[in-house]
């Protein structure tokens, strides 16, 4: 090692394949609504579940929070005006990489308010 902090990444044993590689996550949000920080949230807890997965960010139009699983949109909070659950995502993905069909999420927690 290099003494350089960071990620450190434990690759699986010879034969297996890492959690959640070849399934490819793209989230476009909008930053100045300030949905950075729940981006990253997300990021974080799937990329703990799934290391060896993809995920890109981009910036996207005014209210924008939507995620697409290998180029299908799976979930938009244009159309359900929340965000999703992690626990959904984490199901969406791990359907994505066992081959099954993908289904939209439609559940989704209300935005934060300040009242």
């Amino acid at each position: 090692m290099s003494g350089e902090s960071g990620e450190t990444s434990v690759a699986p044993p010879p034969g297996e394949v890492e959690p959640g590689s070849g399934v490819r996550i793209v989230v476009e949000y909008c930053e100045p609504c300030g949905f950075e920080a729940t981006y990253l949230e997300l990021a974080s807890a799937v990329k703990e579940q799934y290391p060896g997965i993809e995920i890109e960010s981009r910036l996207g139009g005014t209210g924008a929070f939507e995620i697409e699983i290998n180029g299908q949109l799976v979930f938009s909070k244009l159309e359900n005006g929340g965000f999703p659950y992690e626990k959904d995502l984490i199901e969406a993905i791990r359907r994505a990489s066992t081959g099954e069909p993908l289904e939209k999420i439609t559940n989704s927690r209300p935005p934060c308010v300040i009242l």
